[in-house]
């Protein structure tokens, strides 16, 4: 019920006449005023309440009269009255019809009653009412009541004083209320306060409102009476306590914090006044350190601190703190710094105990917290508080630690900022692994070194549940319990690092969204206030040292496993803060504690380099173990013993259950923070690593660890606690991994990039030794990899470049194994994932995917390239179809093969070769095609598995069938992508970068095949050459046809020739050492027996098949612009094949000439096409059959037919009407051949005891059978000196002999006269030649004489071989047959040259038949010459080689003679015959008169016949010379005349026997001769006297001897007597009587006028001589003599006249 209800009004006015009436009662004896008093009052209130309507409000303004009977009730200080009047004013108040003119005088009569100690809780309660229930109590009034409970709080009664002390409170708390309650009210009209003026004490407080005014003097007079002084306003306070006066202003501080906040004139109270005063009575606490005492050098005493005063400073502090802060920055650094001094360990145990509460308190405010960060530790001179503050924390924790000694103990006095590094270095050991018998302790607790300090429970996390702060009423400072510091210190920290952590976390996430939602808005909006984030990290910065300080200490004694859990948390989530903030050192080393922690005792984190904080590389590494001992003999639980992950085997290390809960926590931050973890991703996996070594977990299929060791002895040992724990271990490993797809993209490379270097160390670690390596690493390289399959792009290069250039390098092979494993599985997982978009979208990724399959082949290891090998076959197999633009990748891979592989591998690699081949071709994009034949041609080069090479080859034969069936295509795809590739060249301005280029496409795939195949046709293997080679030409015979004659012009120049010269360069330079049969029992040839041989096979092949292309693409290749030059260049190999040491190749060399020179000049009519084609084909489909190492060719003339229609038709043929001029090429073949011809038939110059080497015969022979087929292209312009050039090249390959060990194959026997093939075709030439003059132009035949020159010249040879150099050589007859020992040098026999100088001969003559008369043999004195080369056989006549010789040689000069002479006779007067004449004169008596003997076996019938010869010559001296004496030189006819004279009188020779003597005598012979003789002499046609006088010379000589001889014979006749003369005398006698007779008989038939008058005196003169003979005794000189004698008679003549004969 209201108190204004009309109800509630009657009450009162009944209850008030009520209570009127009972005083009225009380008082009617002893104080009749109060009872008339009261009396009145009723009469009052009745009329008040009959009048008015508004009881109360009457009630009101009558109140002191109301009030006077009870006032003056409670002045008769009768207790019963008293509390009668008491109650019933209370009951007035309450219903607040009290005014302030009757409260003023109730206050006055309260007063009194107190002064009087009276009813003293009756009064404060009345206070209280009076306070509490209206607000019309101000100023002096107000301070009165005030006072009063002041007063009453200090009587001698404990139950006024504590109910004082409670009223005290109450009231102070109504007077601020009431000032809230008044701003509150005038809220709305707030007028701006004046400025402050001055700084005065007692600052004019008119601005006030009345309740703020007195709210502002009574806080003013709570500092006075704190401080000692006397109130202001409060008057009449008799004592005051301080412990009281700092509870009243803790409590209007904390309550009334806005009061302070809004009204300056309370701010200033509290910097002016309170803050002073609360450090001036710290002071004591401040000086005081214990155990110093009285000692101390000041000169007053110390104050020792007092616990009442001092716990409730630190209240103080403390809502100042919290509530002010911001008013009071200055002050709050000296209170904090003064909290923080504290803590310190000489202050009393009770002292920091309170300090520690305290600051505990601020703990649990991380705004306050980073207020002070924001204030001091960002300010550039101010101190760090909040720094100090976390390590003051830190510090203190550690100095429980330390025992308490005498005296300071060192680390008490490490002042507060330094003792992070006391801190850090205690804390380095790890956490212990003490005696594990000892049983488990059950309280939780602390252990470090000895120190045992138990863990209590003090307060709820998060709220600071203060003990000793709380402690109002002990005067005394409490004794603390053991661990109860260490509790709260612990709590402070870890509510500070929740309160820190939660509430920047989510102002971080906060700022994120909004940051998102202003992303969404406006895109280019600027970033958040960087302020923030300052703040931060300076809170961050400013802390962490000190929190991980105090951290791994209290981790390291920690033996209780929830405290355990909350350091390792609060470590977890100050390393995730400080990730996020991008903070890497505090990070790192906060990560650094959990590791270390997680590692057994005596594992040391090293910190590789020191140099600069900001990248620190954390990392373990086993050899720098350090063996300090366990730090804290906690009985920790030992669960597993493992192996250390050590380069050098060390012992055994052990787990305990701390490491492990460690370790759980690490794989938690990896797992929920793995984002923020950044580069100490590395601290954390290397950790993990070697716990997992030491849990001895392996990687299995997908990198997952499963539980389970290699063996290596029973090193380890693990408990059922952490065997049920393995599996959830392994799977929470695997789950980080697993997790790592929902990292962001530089998380991820952090964590890639830590695996790395962690797969480094396991290799550095692995060198050397084949102990099992740590695969921690590789595996989760891996793991990670597949489970980020779908931004695979991000992480490929950097994992990939690792495991291709580190782990599949490495030396130890397990860890090769798996480097290999884990690049294998991630390609195969990144082909087979389904990507978005699909790899045959995306070729970029698959490329980025297959890369590092290629890169796998500069690994120089077996195994690896194996496991290459295997994963490109199942590529092949499962993605084969869909590679596309990845071909070229895998078929690099395929073809990265090296000899020094090994065949297994080669052999796998061709595996795949060749399944690409038979199934994939037409899938694969075409670009792809010219490195499939670039990769079937390395498969053929390489020299491990010949068979391999061979069956690539045929690879190679089946892929140009391909190329042929699937030409158009091809040739459009090829077309398109060039096309792509020529705009993306000039795009960047480059030329195209293709093999072959300005050639089509198409084309450019057939010279790459030619290209490879000529490279294998110079492969070392005989057999690859040989196959190649068959391959090559059979290609290019049969598809040929498919490309551009432009195209030609780079397969005759960039293959053809390239290959001839490739040869030809390697045929020069192979060994000529015999080769061992091959391997095994292969047996070789002796024709191949040696490299060179086997080379020259090769060349032998290469040049026929170029040859053989030459001769049928001819019509082709003519229309290319370098024919000329090709062909020179063609020439010039033939010409070095033919000229190389080999007859084999330089026979071959011969025959490929003789191909080129058979062809005709191209058809020119269009229209023959078809005839050419019919020409081409049967030779191409030929050759095809014989060396194709394939299937026959199907050939498809229609393709041919559509490419030549896409590129111009016809392109091959001539335009009609166009004569090819040929004449070049062949003179150019002509001085080929000119060079072959010189170079070989050259004599060599050595001496006979060098190896020489002769050229063979049939090569010779082939050589000059060219020549007539040349000739018949180069007759046109063949020159004299040509011609020269030719004779010079017969005559030395005639000469050339043979050598021993062939000449039975070649040489006839002995008796058969037959020719060469070689001398054969040497005549063949000529023969062509004079032919071709015969028919040919005036100016050709100036060439005769020449001919006859050469011709000559070999006729010589019958008496003279050749000589060849200075080289003996054996006539046939001579050669040693059967001696002849293989491999000796060779001995030359020379050839038999008769029979060819016979045939020379034979030719000679009959050319001088048909061209006697012409000008050029005349002008050339050719008879002059033949004459001359005769006279050489005849002359030696019997002594020539061969008896047919002369024979032959009198023959021919006798045939040329009678067609010569008549015209020398013609030309006499030219004087072009006169120097013939005295050749002819010597032949003519070189041969009648030779110096050889006949030999002594000739036959009679033989001499008879060659005598018959004899006769011929001088009947033709007589027919054709003599009768034309006068057209000849006279000395030619006298030396004719002298022969026949010699003739005539032959006198006899002494060898003959006398059997034989008339026939040997030639008689027949003398005869003719004289007979000629005289016919000469008595001819009338002497042309001058002197003539005539020769003759007659001639005849008196002869007389003259007849009559020598017949005297002689008379002689000696008569002094022989009986005895008969020898028979050449005999002989003589009758030859001499002979020419008698003949003489006789000429004279007889001469014109007498022509007979000299001498000749006829001496023929008289005979007469008597012959008479003397008749007494001779034999029978034929009688006969002769008759003979003689008988013409005489018709001489005997009487004489006519006296004229002397002759004169007239």
């Amino acid at each position: 019920m209201s108190p204004s209800s009309p109800e509630a009004v009657k009450k009162l006015v009944e209850n008030m006449q009520a209570d009127l009436r009972s005083l009225s009662m009380e008082c009617k004896k002893k104080f009749p005023p109060v009872k008339e008093a009261a009396e009145s009052g009723i009469v009052k209130i009745k009329t008040i309440a009959a009048r008015n309507t508004d009881i109360l409000a009457a009630l009101k303004e009558n109140s002191s009269e109301v009030v006077q009977p009870f006032l003056m009730g409670c002045g008769t200080k009768e207790p019963k009255i008293t509390q009668l009047c008491l109650a019933a004013i209370q009951r007035l108040m309450s219903h607040e019809v009290v005014s302030e003119a009757a409260a003023g005088n109730i206050i006055n009569m309260l007063w009194q009653l107190m002064e009087n100690g009276l009813e003293e809780l009756k009064l404060l309660q009345t206070v209280l009412v009076l306070l509490t229930t209206n607000t019309i109590v101000h100023d002096e009034v107000l301070s009165k009541a005030i006072v009063l409970c002041f007063r009453l709080h200090f009587t001698k009664d404990n139950i006024t004083n504590n109910t004082a002390a409670a009223t005290v409170r109450q009231v102070v708390t109504v007077v601020f209320e009431r000032m809230v309650a008044e701003d509150e009210r005038f809220k709305g009209l707030m007028e701006e306060p004046p400025a402050v003026q001055g700084n005065s004490n007692r600052r004019s407080v008119s601005t006030l409102r009345p309740s703020a005014k007195d709210a502002y003097m009574l806080f003013q007079d709570l500092c006075q009476l704190v401080n000692a002084d006397a109130p202001y306003w409060l008057v009449g306070m008799t004592e005051m306590t301080r412990t009281f006066g700092l509870e009243l202003l803790e409590s209007v501080l904390n309550d009334f914090p806005e009061v302070f906040l809004q009204h300056q004139e309370f701010s200033f109270l509290l910097k002016e006044r309170v803050c002073p005063l609360v450090i001036k009575l710290f002071s004591p606490n401040i000086k005081f350190r214990q155990g110093c005492g009285s000692s101390s050098s000041s000169p007053a005493p110390v104050e020792k601190p007092y616990f009442p005063i001092c716990m409730r400073l630190l209240r103080v502090v403390s809502v100042l703190i919290k509530h002010f802060y911001s008013l009071l920055v200055t002050e709050c650094e000296i209170f904090l710094s003064l909290l923080v001094k504290f803590l310190d360990g000489e202050k009393p145990q009770w002292l920091r105990a309170v300090a520690v509460e305290s600051v505990h308190r601020l703990c649990v405010q991380p705004h306050l917290l980073r207020s002070f960060c924001q204030s001091y530790d960002m300010k550039q001179h101010s101190t760090k508080v909040f720094r100090d503050i976390v390590n003051a924390l830190g510090s203190f924790i550690q100095s429980l630690f330390i025992l308490p000694s005498a005296g300071n103990s060192s680390s008490s006095s490490t002042p507060a900022g330094g003792s992070v590094s006391a801190s850090q270095g205690s804390a380095q050991g790890g956490p212990g692994s003490g005696g594990a018998g000892g049983g488990l302790i059950t309280q939780a607790a602390f252990e470090y070194r000895g120190t045992w300090i138990p863990l209590m429970n003090v307060s709820v996390q998060g709220s600071a549940k203060a003990t000793y702060l709380e402690m109002l009423d002990k005067v005394e400072p409490p004794s603390i319990p053991e661990g109860y510091a260490m509790s709260v210190a612990f709590s402070a920290l870890l509510d500070l690092v929740r309160g820190i952590t939660s509430m920047i976390e989510r102002e971080i996430s906060k700022q994120e969204q909004e940051a998102a939602m202003r992303e969404e808005a406006e895109p280019a909006s600027p970033p958040q206030d960087p302020m923030a984030h300052e703040v931060w990290e300076e809170m961050v910065n400013a802390c962490w040292c000190g929190l991980l300080a105090a951290l791994s200490l209290l981790l390291d004694a920690s033996t209780d496993e929830s405290a355990t859990e909350n350091i390792l948390k609060a470590e977890l989530s100050m390393a995730s803060l400080c990730g996020r903030l991008g903070l890497v050192t505090p990070r790192d080393a906060f990560i650094t504690a959990i590791c270390k922690a997680s590692l057994p005792p005596h594992y040391a984190l090293t910190i590789l380099s020191t140099a600069n904080l900001s990248n620190k590389v954390y990392s373990i590494q086993g050899q720098s173990v350090q063996m300090v001992s366990p730090s804290s003999e906690s009985h920790q639980q030992v669960v597993a013993v493992g192996q250390p992950l050590t380069a050098q085997p060390q012992g055994t290390v052990v787990l305990t259950a701390k490491n492990i809960q460690c370790m759980r926590t690490l794989l938690n931050l990896a797992h929920c923070h793995g984002a923020y973890l950044g580069t100490s991703w590395q601290l954390v996996l290397a950790t993990l690593q070697h716990l997992v070594w030491i849990l001895g977990l392996k990687p299995s299929v997908g990198g997952v660890l499963k539980p389970g060791r290699a063996v290596e002895g029973p090193s380890t040992v693990l408990t059922t606690a952490v065997m049920t724990d393995l599996p959830v271990i392994s799977n929470i490993l695997s789950k980080l991994f697993e997790s790592s797809q929902y990292l962001d993209d530089v998380s991820l490379h952090h964590l890639i990039n830590a695996l790395c270097s962690l797969s480094m160390e396991a290799m550095e670690m692995a060198y050397g030794n084949n102990k099992e390596p740590s695969l921690f690493a590789v595996a989760k390289l891996l793991e990670t990899g597949l489970v980020n399959m779908d931004r695979i792009e991000i992480l490929w290069r950097p994992l990939t470049a690792h495991l291709l250039e580190k782990v599949c390098q490495h030396p130890n092979a397990r860890m090769r194994e798996w480097g290999a494993e884990a690049i294998t599985s991630l390609i195969k997982a990144g082909l087979s994932f389904k990507h978005e978009p699909p790899l045959s979208k995306n070729q970029r990724l698959q490329l980025l995917l297959l890369n590092p399959l290629k890169e796998l082949s500069n690994v120089l290891h077996a195994d690896i390239r194996q496991k290459q090998l295997e994963c490109v076959l199942q590529i092949l197999q499962n993605q084969g179809d869909s590679l596309g633009p990845g071909w070229p990748l895998v078929l690099g891979v395929i073809g990265a093969i090296r000899n020094d592989q090994g065949e297994s591998l080669i052999r796998t690699a061709f595996q795949c070769l060749q399944l690409v081949v038979t199934d994939f071709l037409p899938t694969m994009p075409c670009m792809c095609l010219q490195i499939v034949v670039d990769v079937a041609g390395s498969f053929g080069l390489q020299n491990q598995e010949l068979n391999i090479s061979l069956t690539s080859i045929g690879l190679l034969w089946n892929i140009s069938d391909y190329f042929f069936q699937r030409g158009e295509a091809i040739t459009e795809e090829l077309e398109r992508e060039e096309a792509v590739l020529l705009k993306q060249a000039q795009d960047k301005g480059e030329p195209l970068n293709r093999p072959f280029h300005p050639a089509p496409p198409f084309d450019c795939l057939w010279l790459c095949l030619y290209a490879k195949l000529g490279e294998l046709c110079v492969d070392p293997r005989p057999a690859v050459r040989k196959s190649a080679g068959q391959t090559m030409f059979s290609t290019i015979a049969a598809h040929g046809t498919l490309l551009q004659p432009p195209t030609w012009n780079i397969v005759v120049w960039k293959v053809l020739f390239h290959l001839l010269d490739c040869v030809r360069k390697s045929s020069s330079t192979a060994d000529k050492e015999k080769i061992e049969s091959g391997g095994g029992n292969i047996l070789i040839h002796h024709s191949r027996d040696t490299a060179e041989k086997q080379w020259a096979e090769t060349w032998v092949l290469t040049l026929a098949g170029v040859a053989r292309i030459f001769n049928t693409r001819r019509y082709l290749l003519q229309q290319l612009g370098d024919f000329f030059k090709a062909w020179e260049v063609l020439l010039d190999h033939i010409q070095s094949a033919a000229l190389s040491k080999n007859n084999e190749v330089s026979l071959a060399a011969l025959k490929s000439f003789q191909e080129i020179l058979q062809l005709v000049t191209p058809i020119k009519d269009t229209d023959k096409l078809d005839a050419l084609a019919m020409d081409v084909s049967p030779v191409l489909m030929e050759s095809l059959q014989v060396s194709g190492p394939g299937r026959p060719l199907v050939r498809s003339d229609s393709l041919a037919e559509r490419l030549a229609q896409r590129y111009g038709a016809q392109a091959s043929l001539p335009p009609p009407g166009e004569e090819l001029d040929d004449s070049a090429l062949w003179w150019s073949a002509w001085n080929t051949w000119y060079r072959i011809g010189t170079e070989c038939t050259r004599p060599p110059s050595g001496g006979a005891d060098k190896l020489v080497f002769v050229p063979s015969q049939p090569f010779l022979t082939a050589l000059i059978q060219i020549f007539p087929a040349l000739y018949q292209h180069i007759a046109g312009g063949f020159s004299m000196e040509d011609l020269k050039k030719l004779g010079v090249i017969l005559y030395g390959a005639v000469s050339v002999p043979i050598s021993s060990d062939t000449s039975p194959f070649i040489l006839p026997s002995y008796t058969e006269a037959v020719l060469t093939s070689l001398q054969e075709a040497v005549l063949t030439a000529l023969d062509v030649l004079q032919k071709a003059i015969c028919v040919g132009s005036e100016n050709l035949q100036v060439m005769y004489p020449a001919i006859f020159e050469q011709l000559l010249l070999f006729v010589e040879f019958s008496c003279k071989p050749p000589q060849y150099g200075k080289m003996e050589t054996k006539h046939v007859a001579n050669a040693k047959y059967n001696q002849i020992q293989l491999f000796a040098p060779a001995e030359w026999v020379a050839l038999n040259y008769v029979p060819f100088a016979e045939r020379s001969l034979e030719v000679v003559v009959d050319l001088y038949h048909k061209t006697a008369c012409h000008k050029a043999v005349i002008n050339e004195k050719v008879l002059q010459n033949i004459i001359k080369t005769l006279r050489i056989p005849l002359g030696l006549k019997y002594a020539c080689p061969a008896e047919s010789t002369w024979k032959l040689a009198v023959s021919s000069l006798l045939k040329v003679l009678s067609i010569g002479l008549p015209v020398a006779r013609q030309q006499a007067s030219s004087g072009k015959f006169d120097t013939m004449w005295p050749e002819l004169a010597n032949a003519f008596e070189d041969f009648l008169f030779t110096k050889s003997t006949p030999p002594d076996n000739l036959s009679i019938q033989e001499f008879q016949r060659n005598e018959a010869v004899d006769v011929e010559v001088v009947q033709l001296i007589s027919t054709e010379i003599l009768p034309f004496a006068n057209f000849i030189p006279k000395e030619f006819v006298g030396r004719i005349m002298s022969m026949l004279n010699k003739g005539s009188i032959h006198s006899q020779s002494s060898s003959f026997t006398e059997a034989e003597m008339d026939i040997r005598m030639r008689e027949e012979f003398s005869k003719v001769c004289f007979e000629t003789l005289l016919q000469f002499s008595f001819s009338n046609k002497v042309s001058t006297p002197q003539e005539g006088y020769i003759s007659r010379m001639a005849l008196s000589v002869l007389l003259q001897r007849a009559q020598d001889v017949l005297r002689r014979y008379v002689e000696d006749q008569r002094l022989s007597g009986r005895c008969p003369l020898p028979r050449q005398q005999v002989t003589e006698i009758i030859f001499v009587l002979k020419a008698i007779s003949t003489l006789m008989d000429s004279l007889k038939k001469t014109q007498p006028e022509n007979v000299d008058v001498n000749v006829w005196a001496q023929v008289i003169a005979l007469y008597p001589t012959l008479v003397e003979c008749i007494t001779c005794s034999s029978p034929e000189v009688s006969s002769a003599l008759k003979d003689a004698l008988g013409p005489f008679k018709d001489f005997m003549q009487p004489p006519v006249s006296k004229v002397q004969n002759g004169e007239s």
